[in-house]
């Protein structure tokens, strides 16, 4: 009978350093690589808070005080728009409309819807020309203005286009009929719109 050899143990030497190294290694963290402390943080929290809040409130005020000028503006564009394209309508007709028996008065009325140099212009030619002209010939004229449009418009100052159908009528014959295009420049004074240029186109 055969016994069994017994088991040989390894003749490598136990290394008794693993742990030493182990132990070495596993240390206090550099305090160099420390997290940042809680109160540092919020303090730099709020400073940046405290910076960037009023920057923040001072653009939105900006911003919604343009916002609002815009908003004024376009309305106050609107509203003259409309305004004016109104007196350029009624001050053409007033203009261009008149009877004879009644012509001194329906255009000395036309002149108050004038201003600057057209108001003199206009002035000097009804009362030179056509006034007499109608009172002499017995001449009507009647004016309507079937399209218009704003060319452009601010408060104080606007142009618009006219489309102009005039009708004349001279004694007892039968009446003549024109069409005739007119760009009309307009100048808000005291609240009025007065027409300040007439020029066909």
């Amino acid at each position: 009978m055969r016994w069994p050899k017994p088991r040989r143990t390894s003749d490598r030497p136990v290394d008794d350093t693993a742990p030493e190294i182990a132990d070495a290694e596993v240390g206090e963290p550099d305090r160099d690589e420390q997290p940042t402390a809680p109160g540092r943080r919020r303090r730099e929290s709020r400073a940046l808070a405290y910076t960037l809040l009023p920057v923040l409130a001072l653009l939105l005020a900006s911003a919604a005080g343009y916002l609002k000028w815009q908003q004024e503006s376009v309305r106050e564009a609107q509203v003259a728009g409309a305004e004016s394209l109104r007196a350029a309508t009624d001050g053409a007709i007033a203009l261009l409309s008149y009877k004879p028996e009644t012509v001194q008065k329906d255009l000395d009325a036309a002149r108050s819807r004038l201003t600057g140099t057209f108001l003199n212009a206009y002035t000097s030619l009804t009362h030179d020309v056509v006034i007499p002209g109608a009172q002499q010939k017995q001449i009507a004229a009647v004016a309507s203005v079937p399209a218009a449009a704003t060319v452009q418009a601010s408060a104080s100052h606007a142009v618009v286009l006219l489309f102009i159908n005039q009708s004349l009528t001279i004694g007892q014959d039968v009446p003549t009929n024109s069409a005739s295009s007119v760009q009309v420049g307009l100048d808000k004074i005291d609240g009025r719109w007065l027409i300040s240029k007439f020029d066909p186109v």
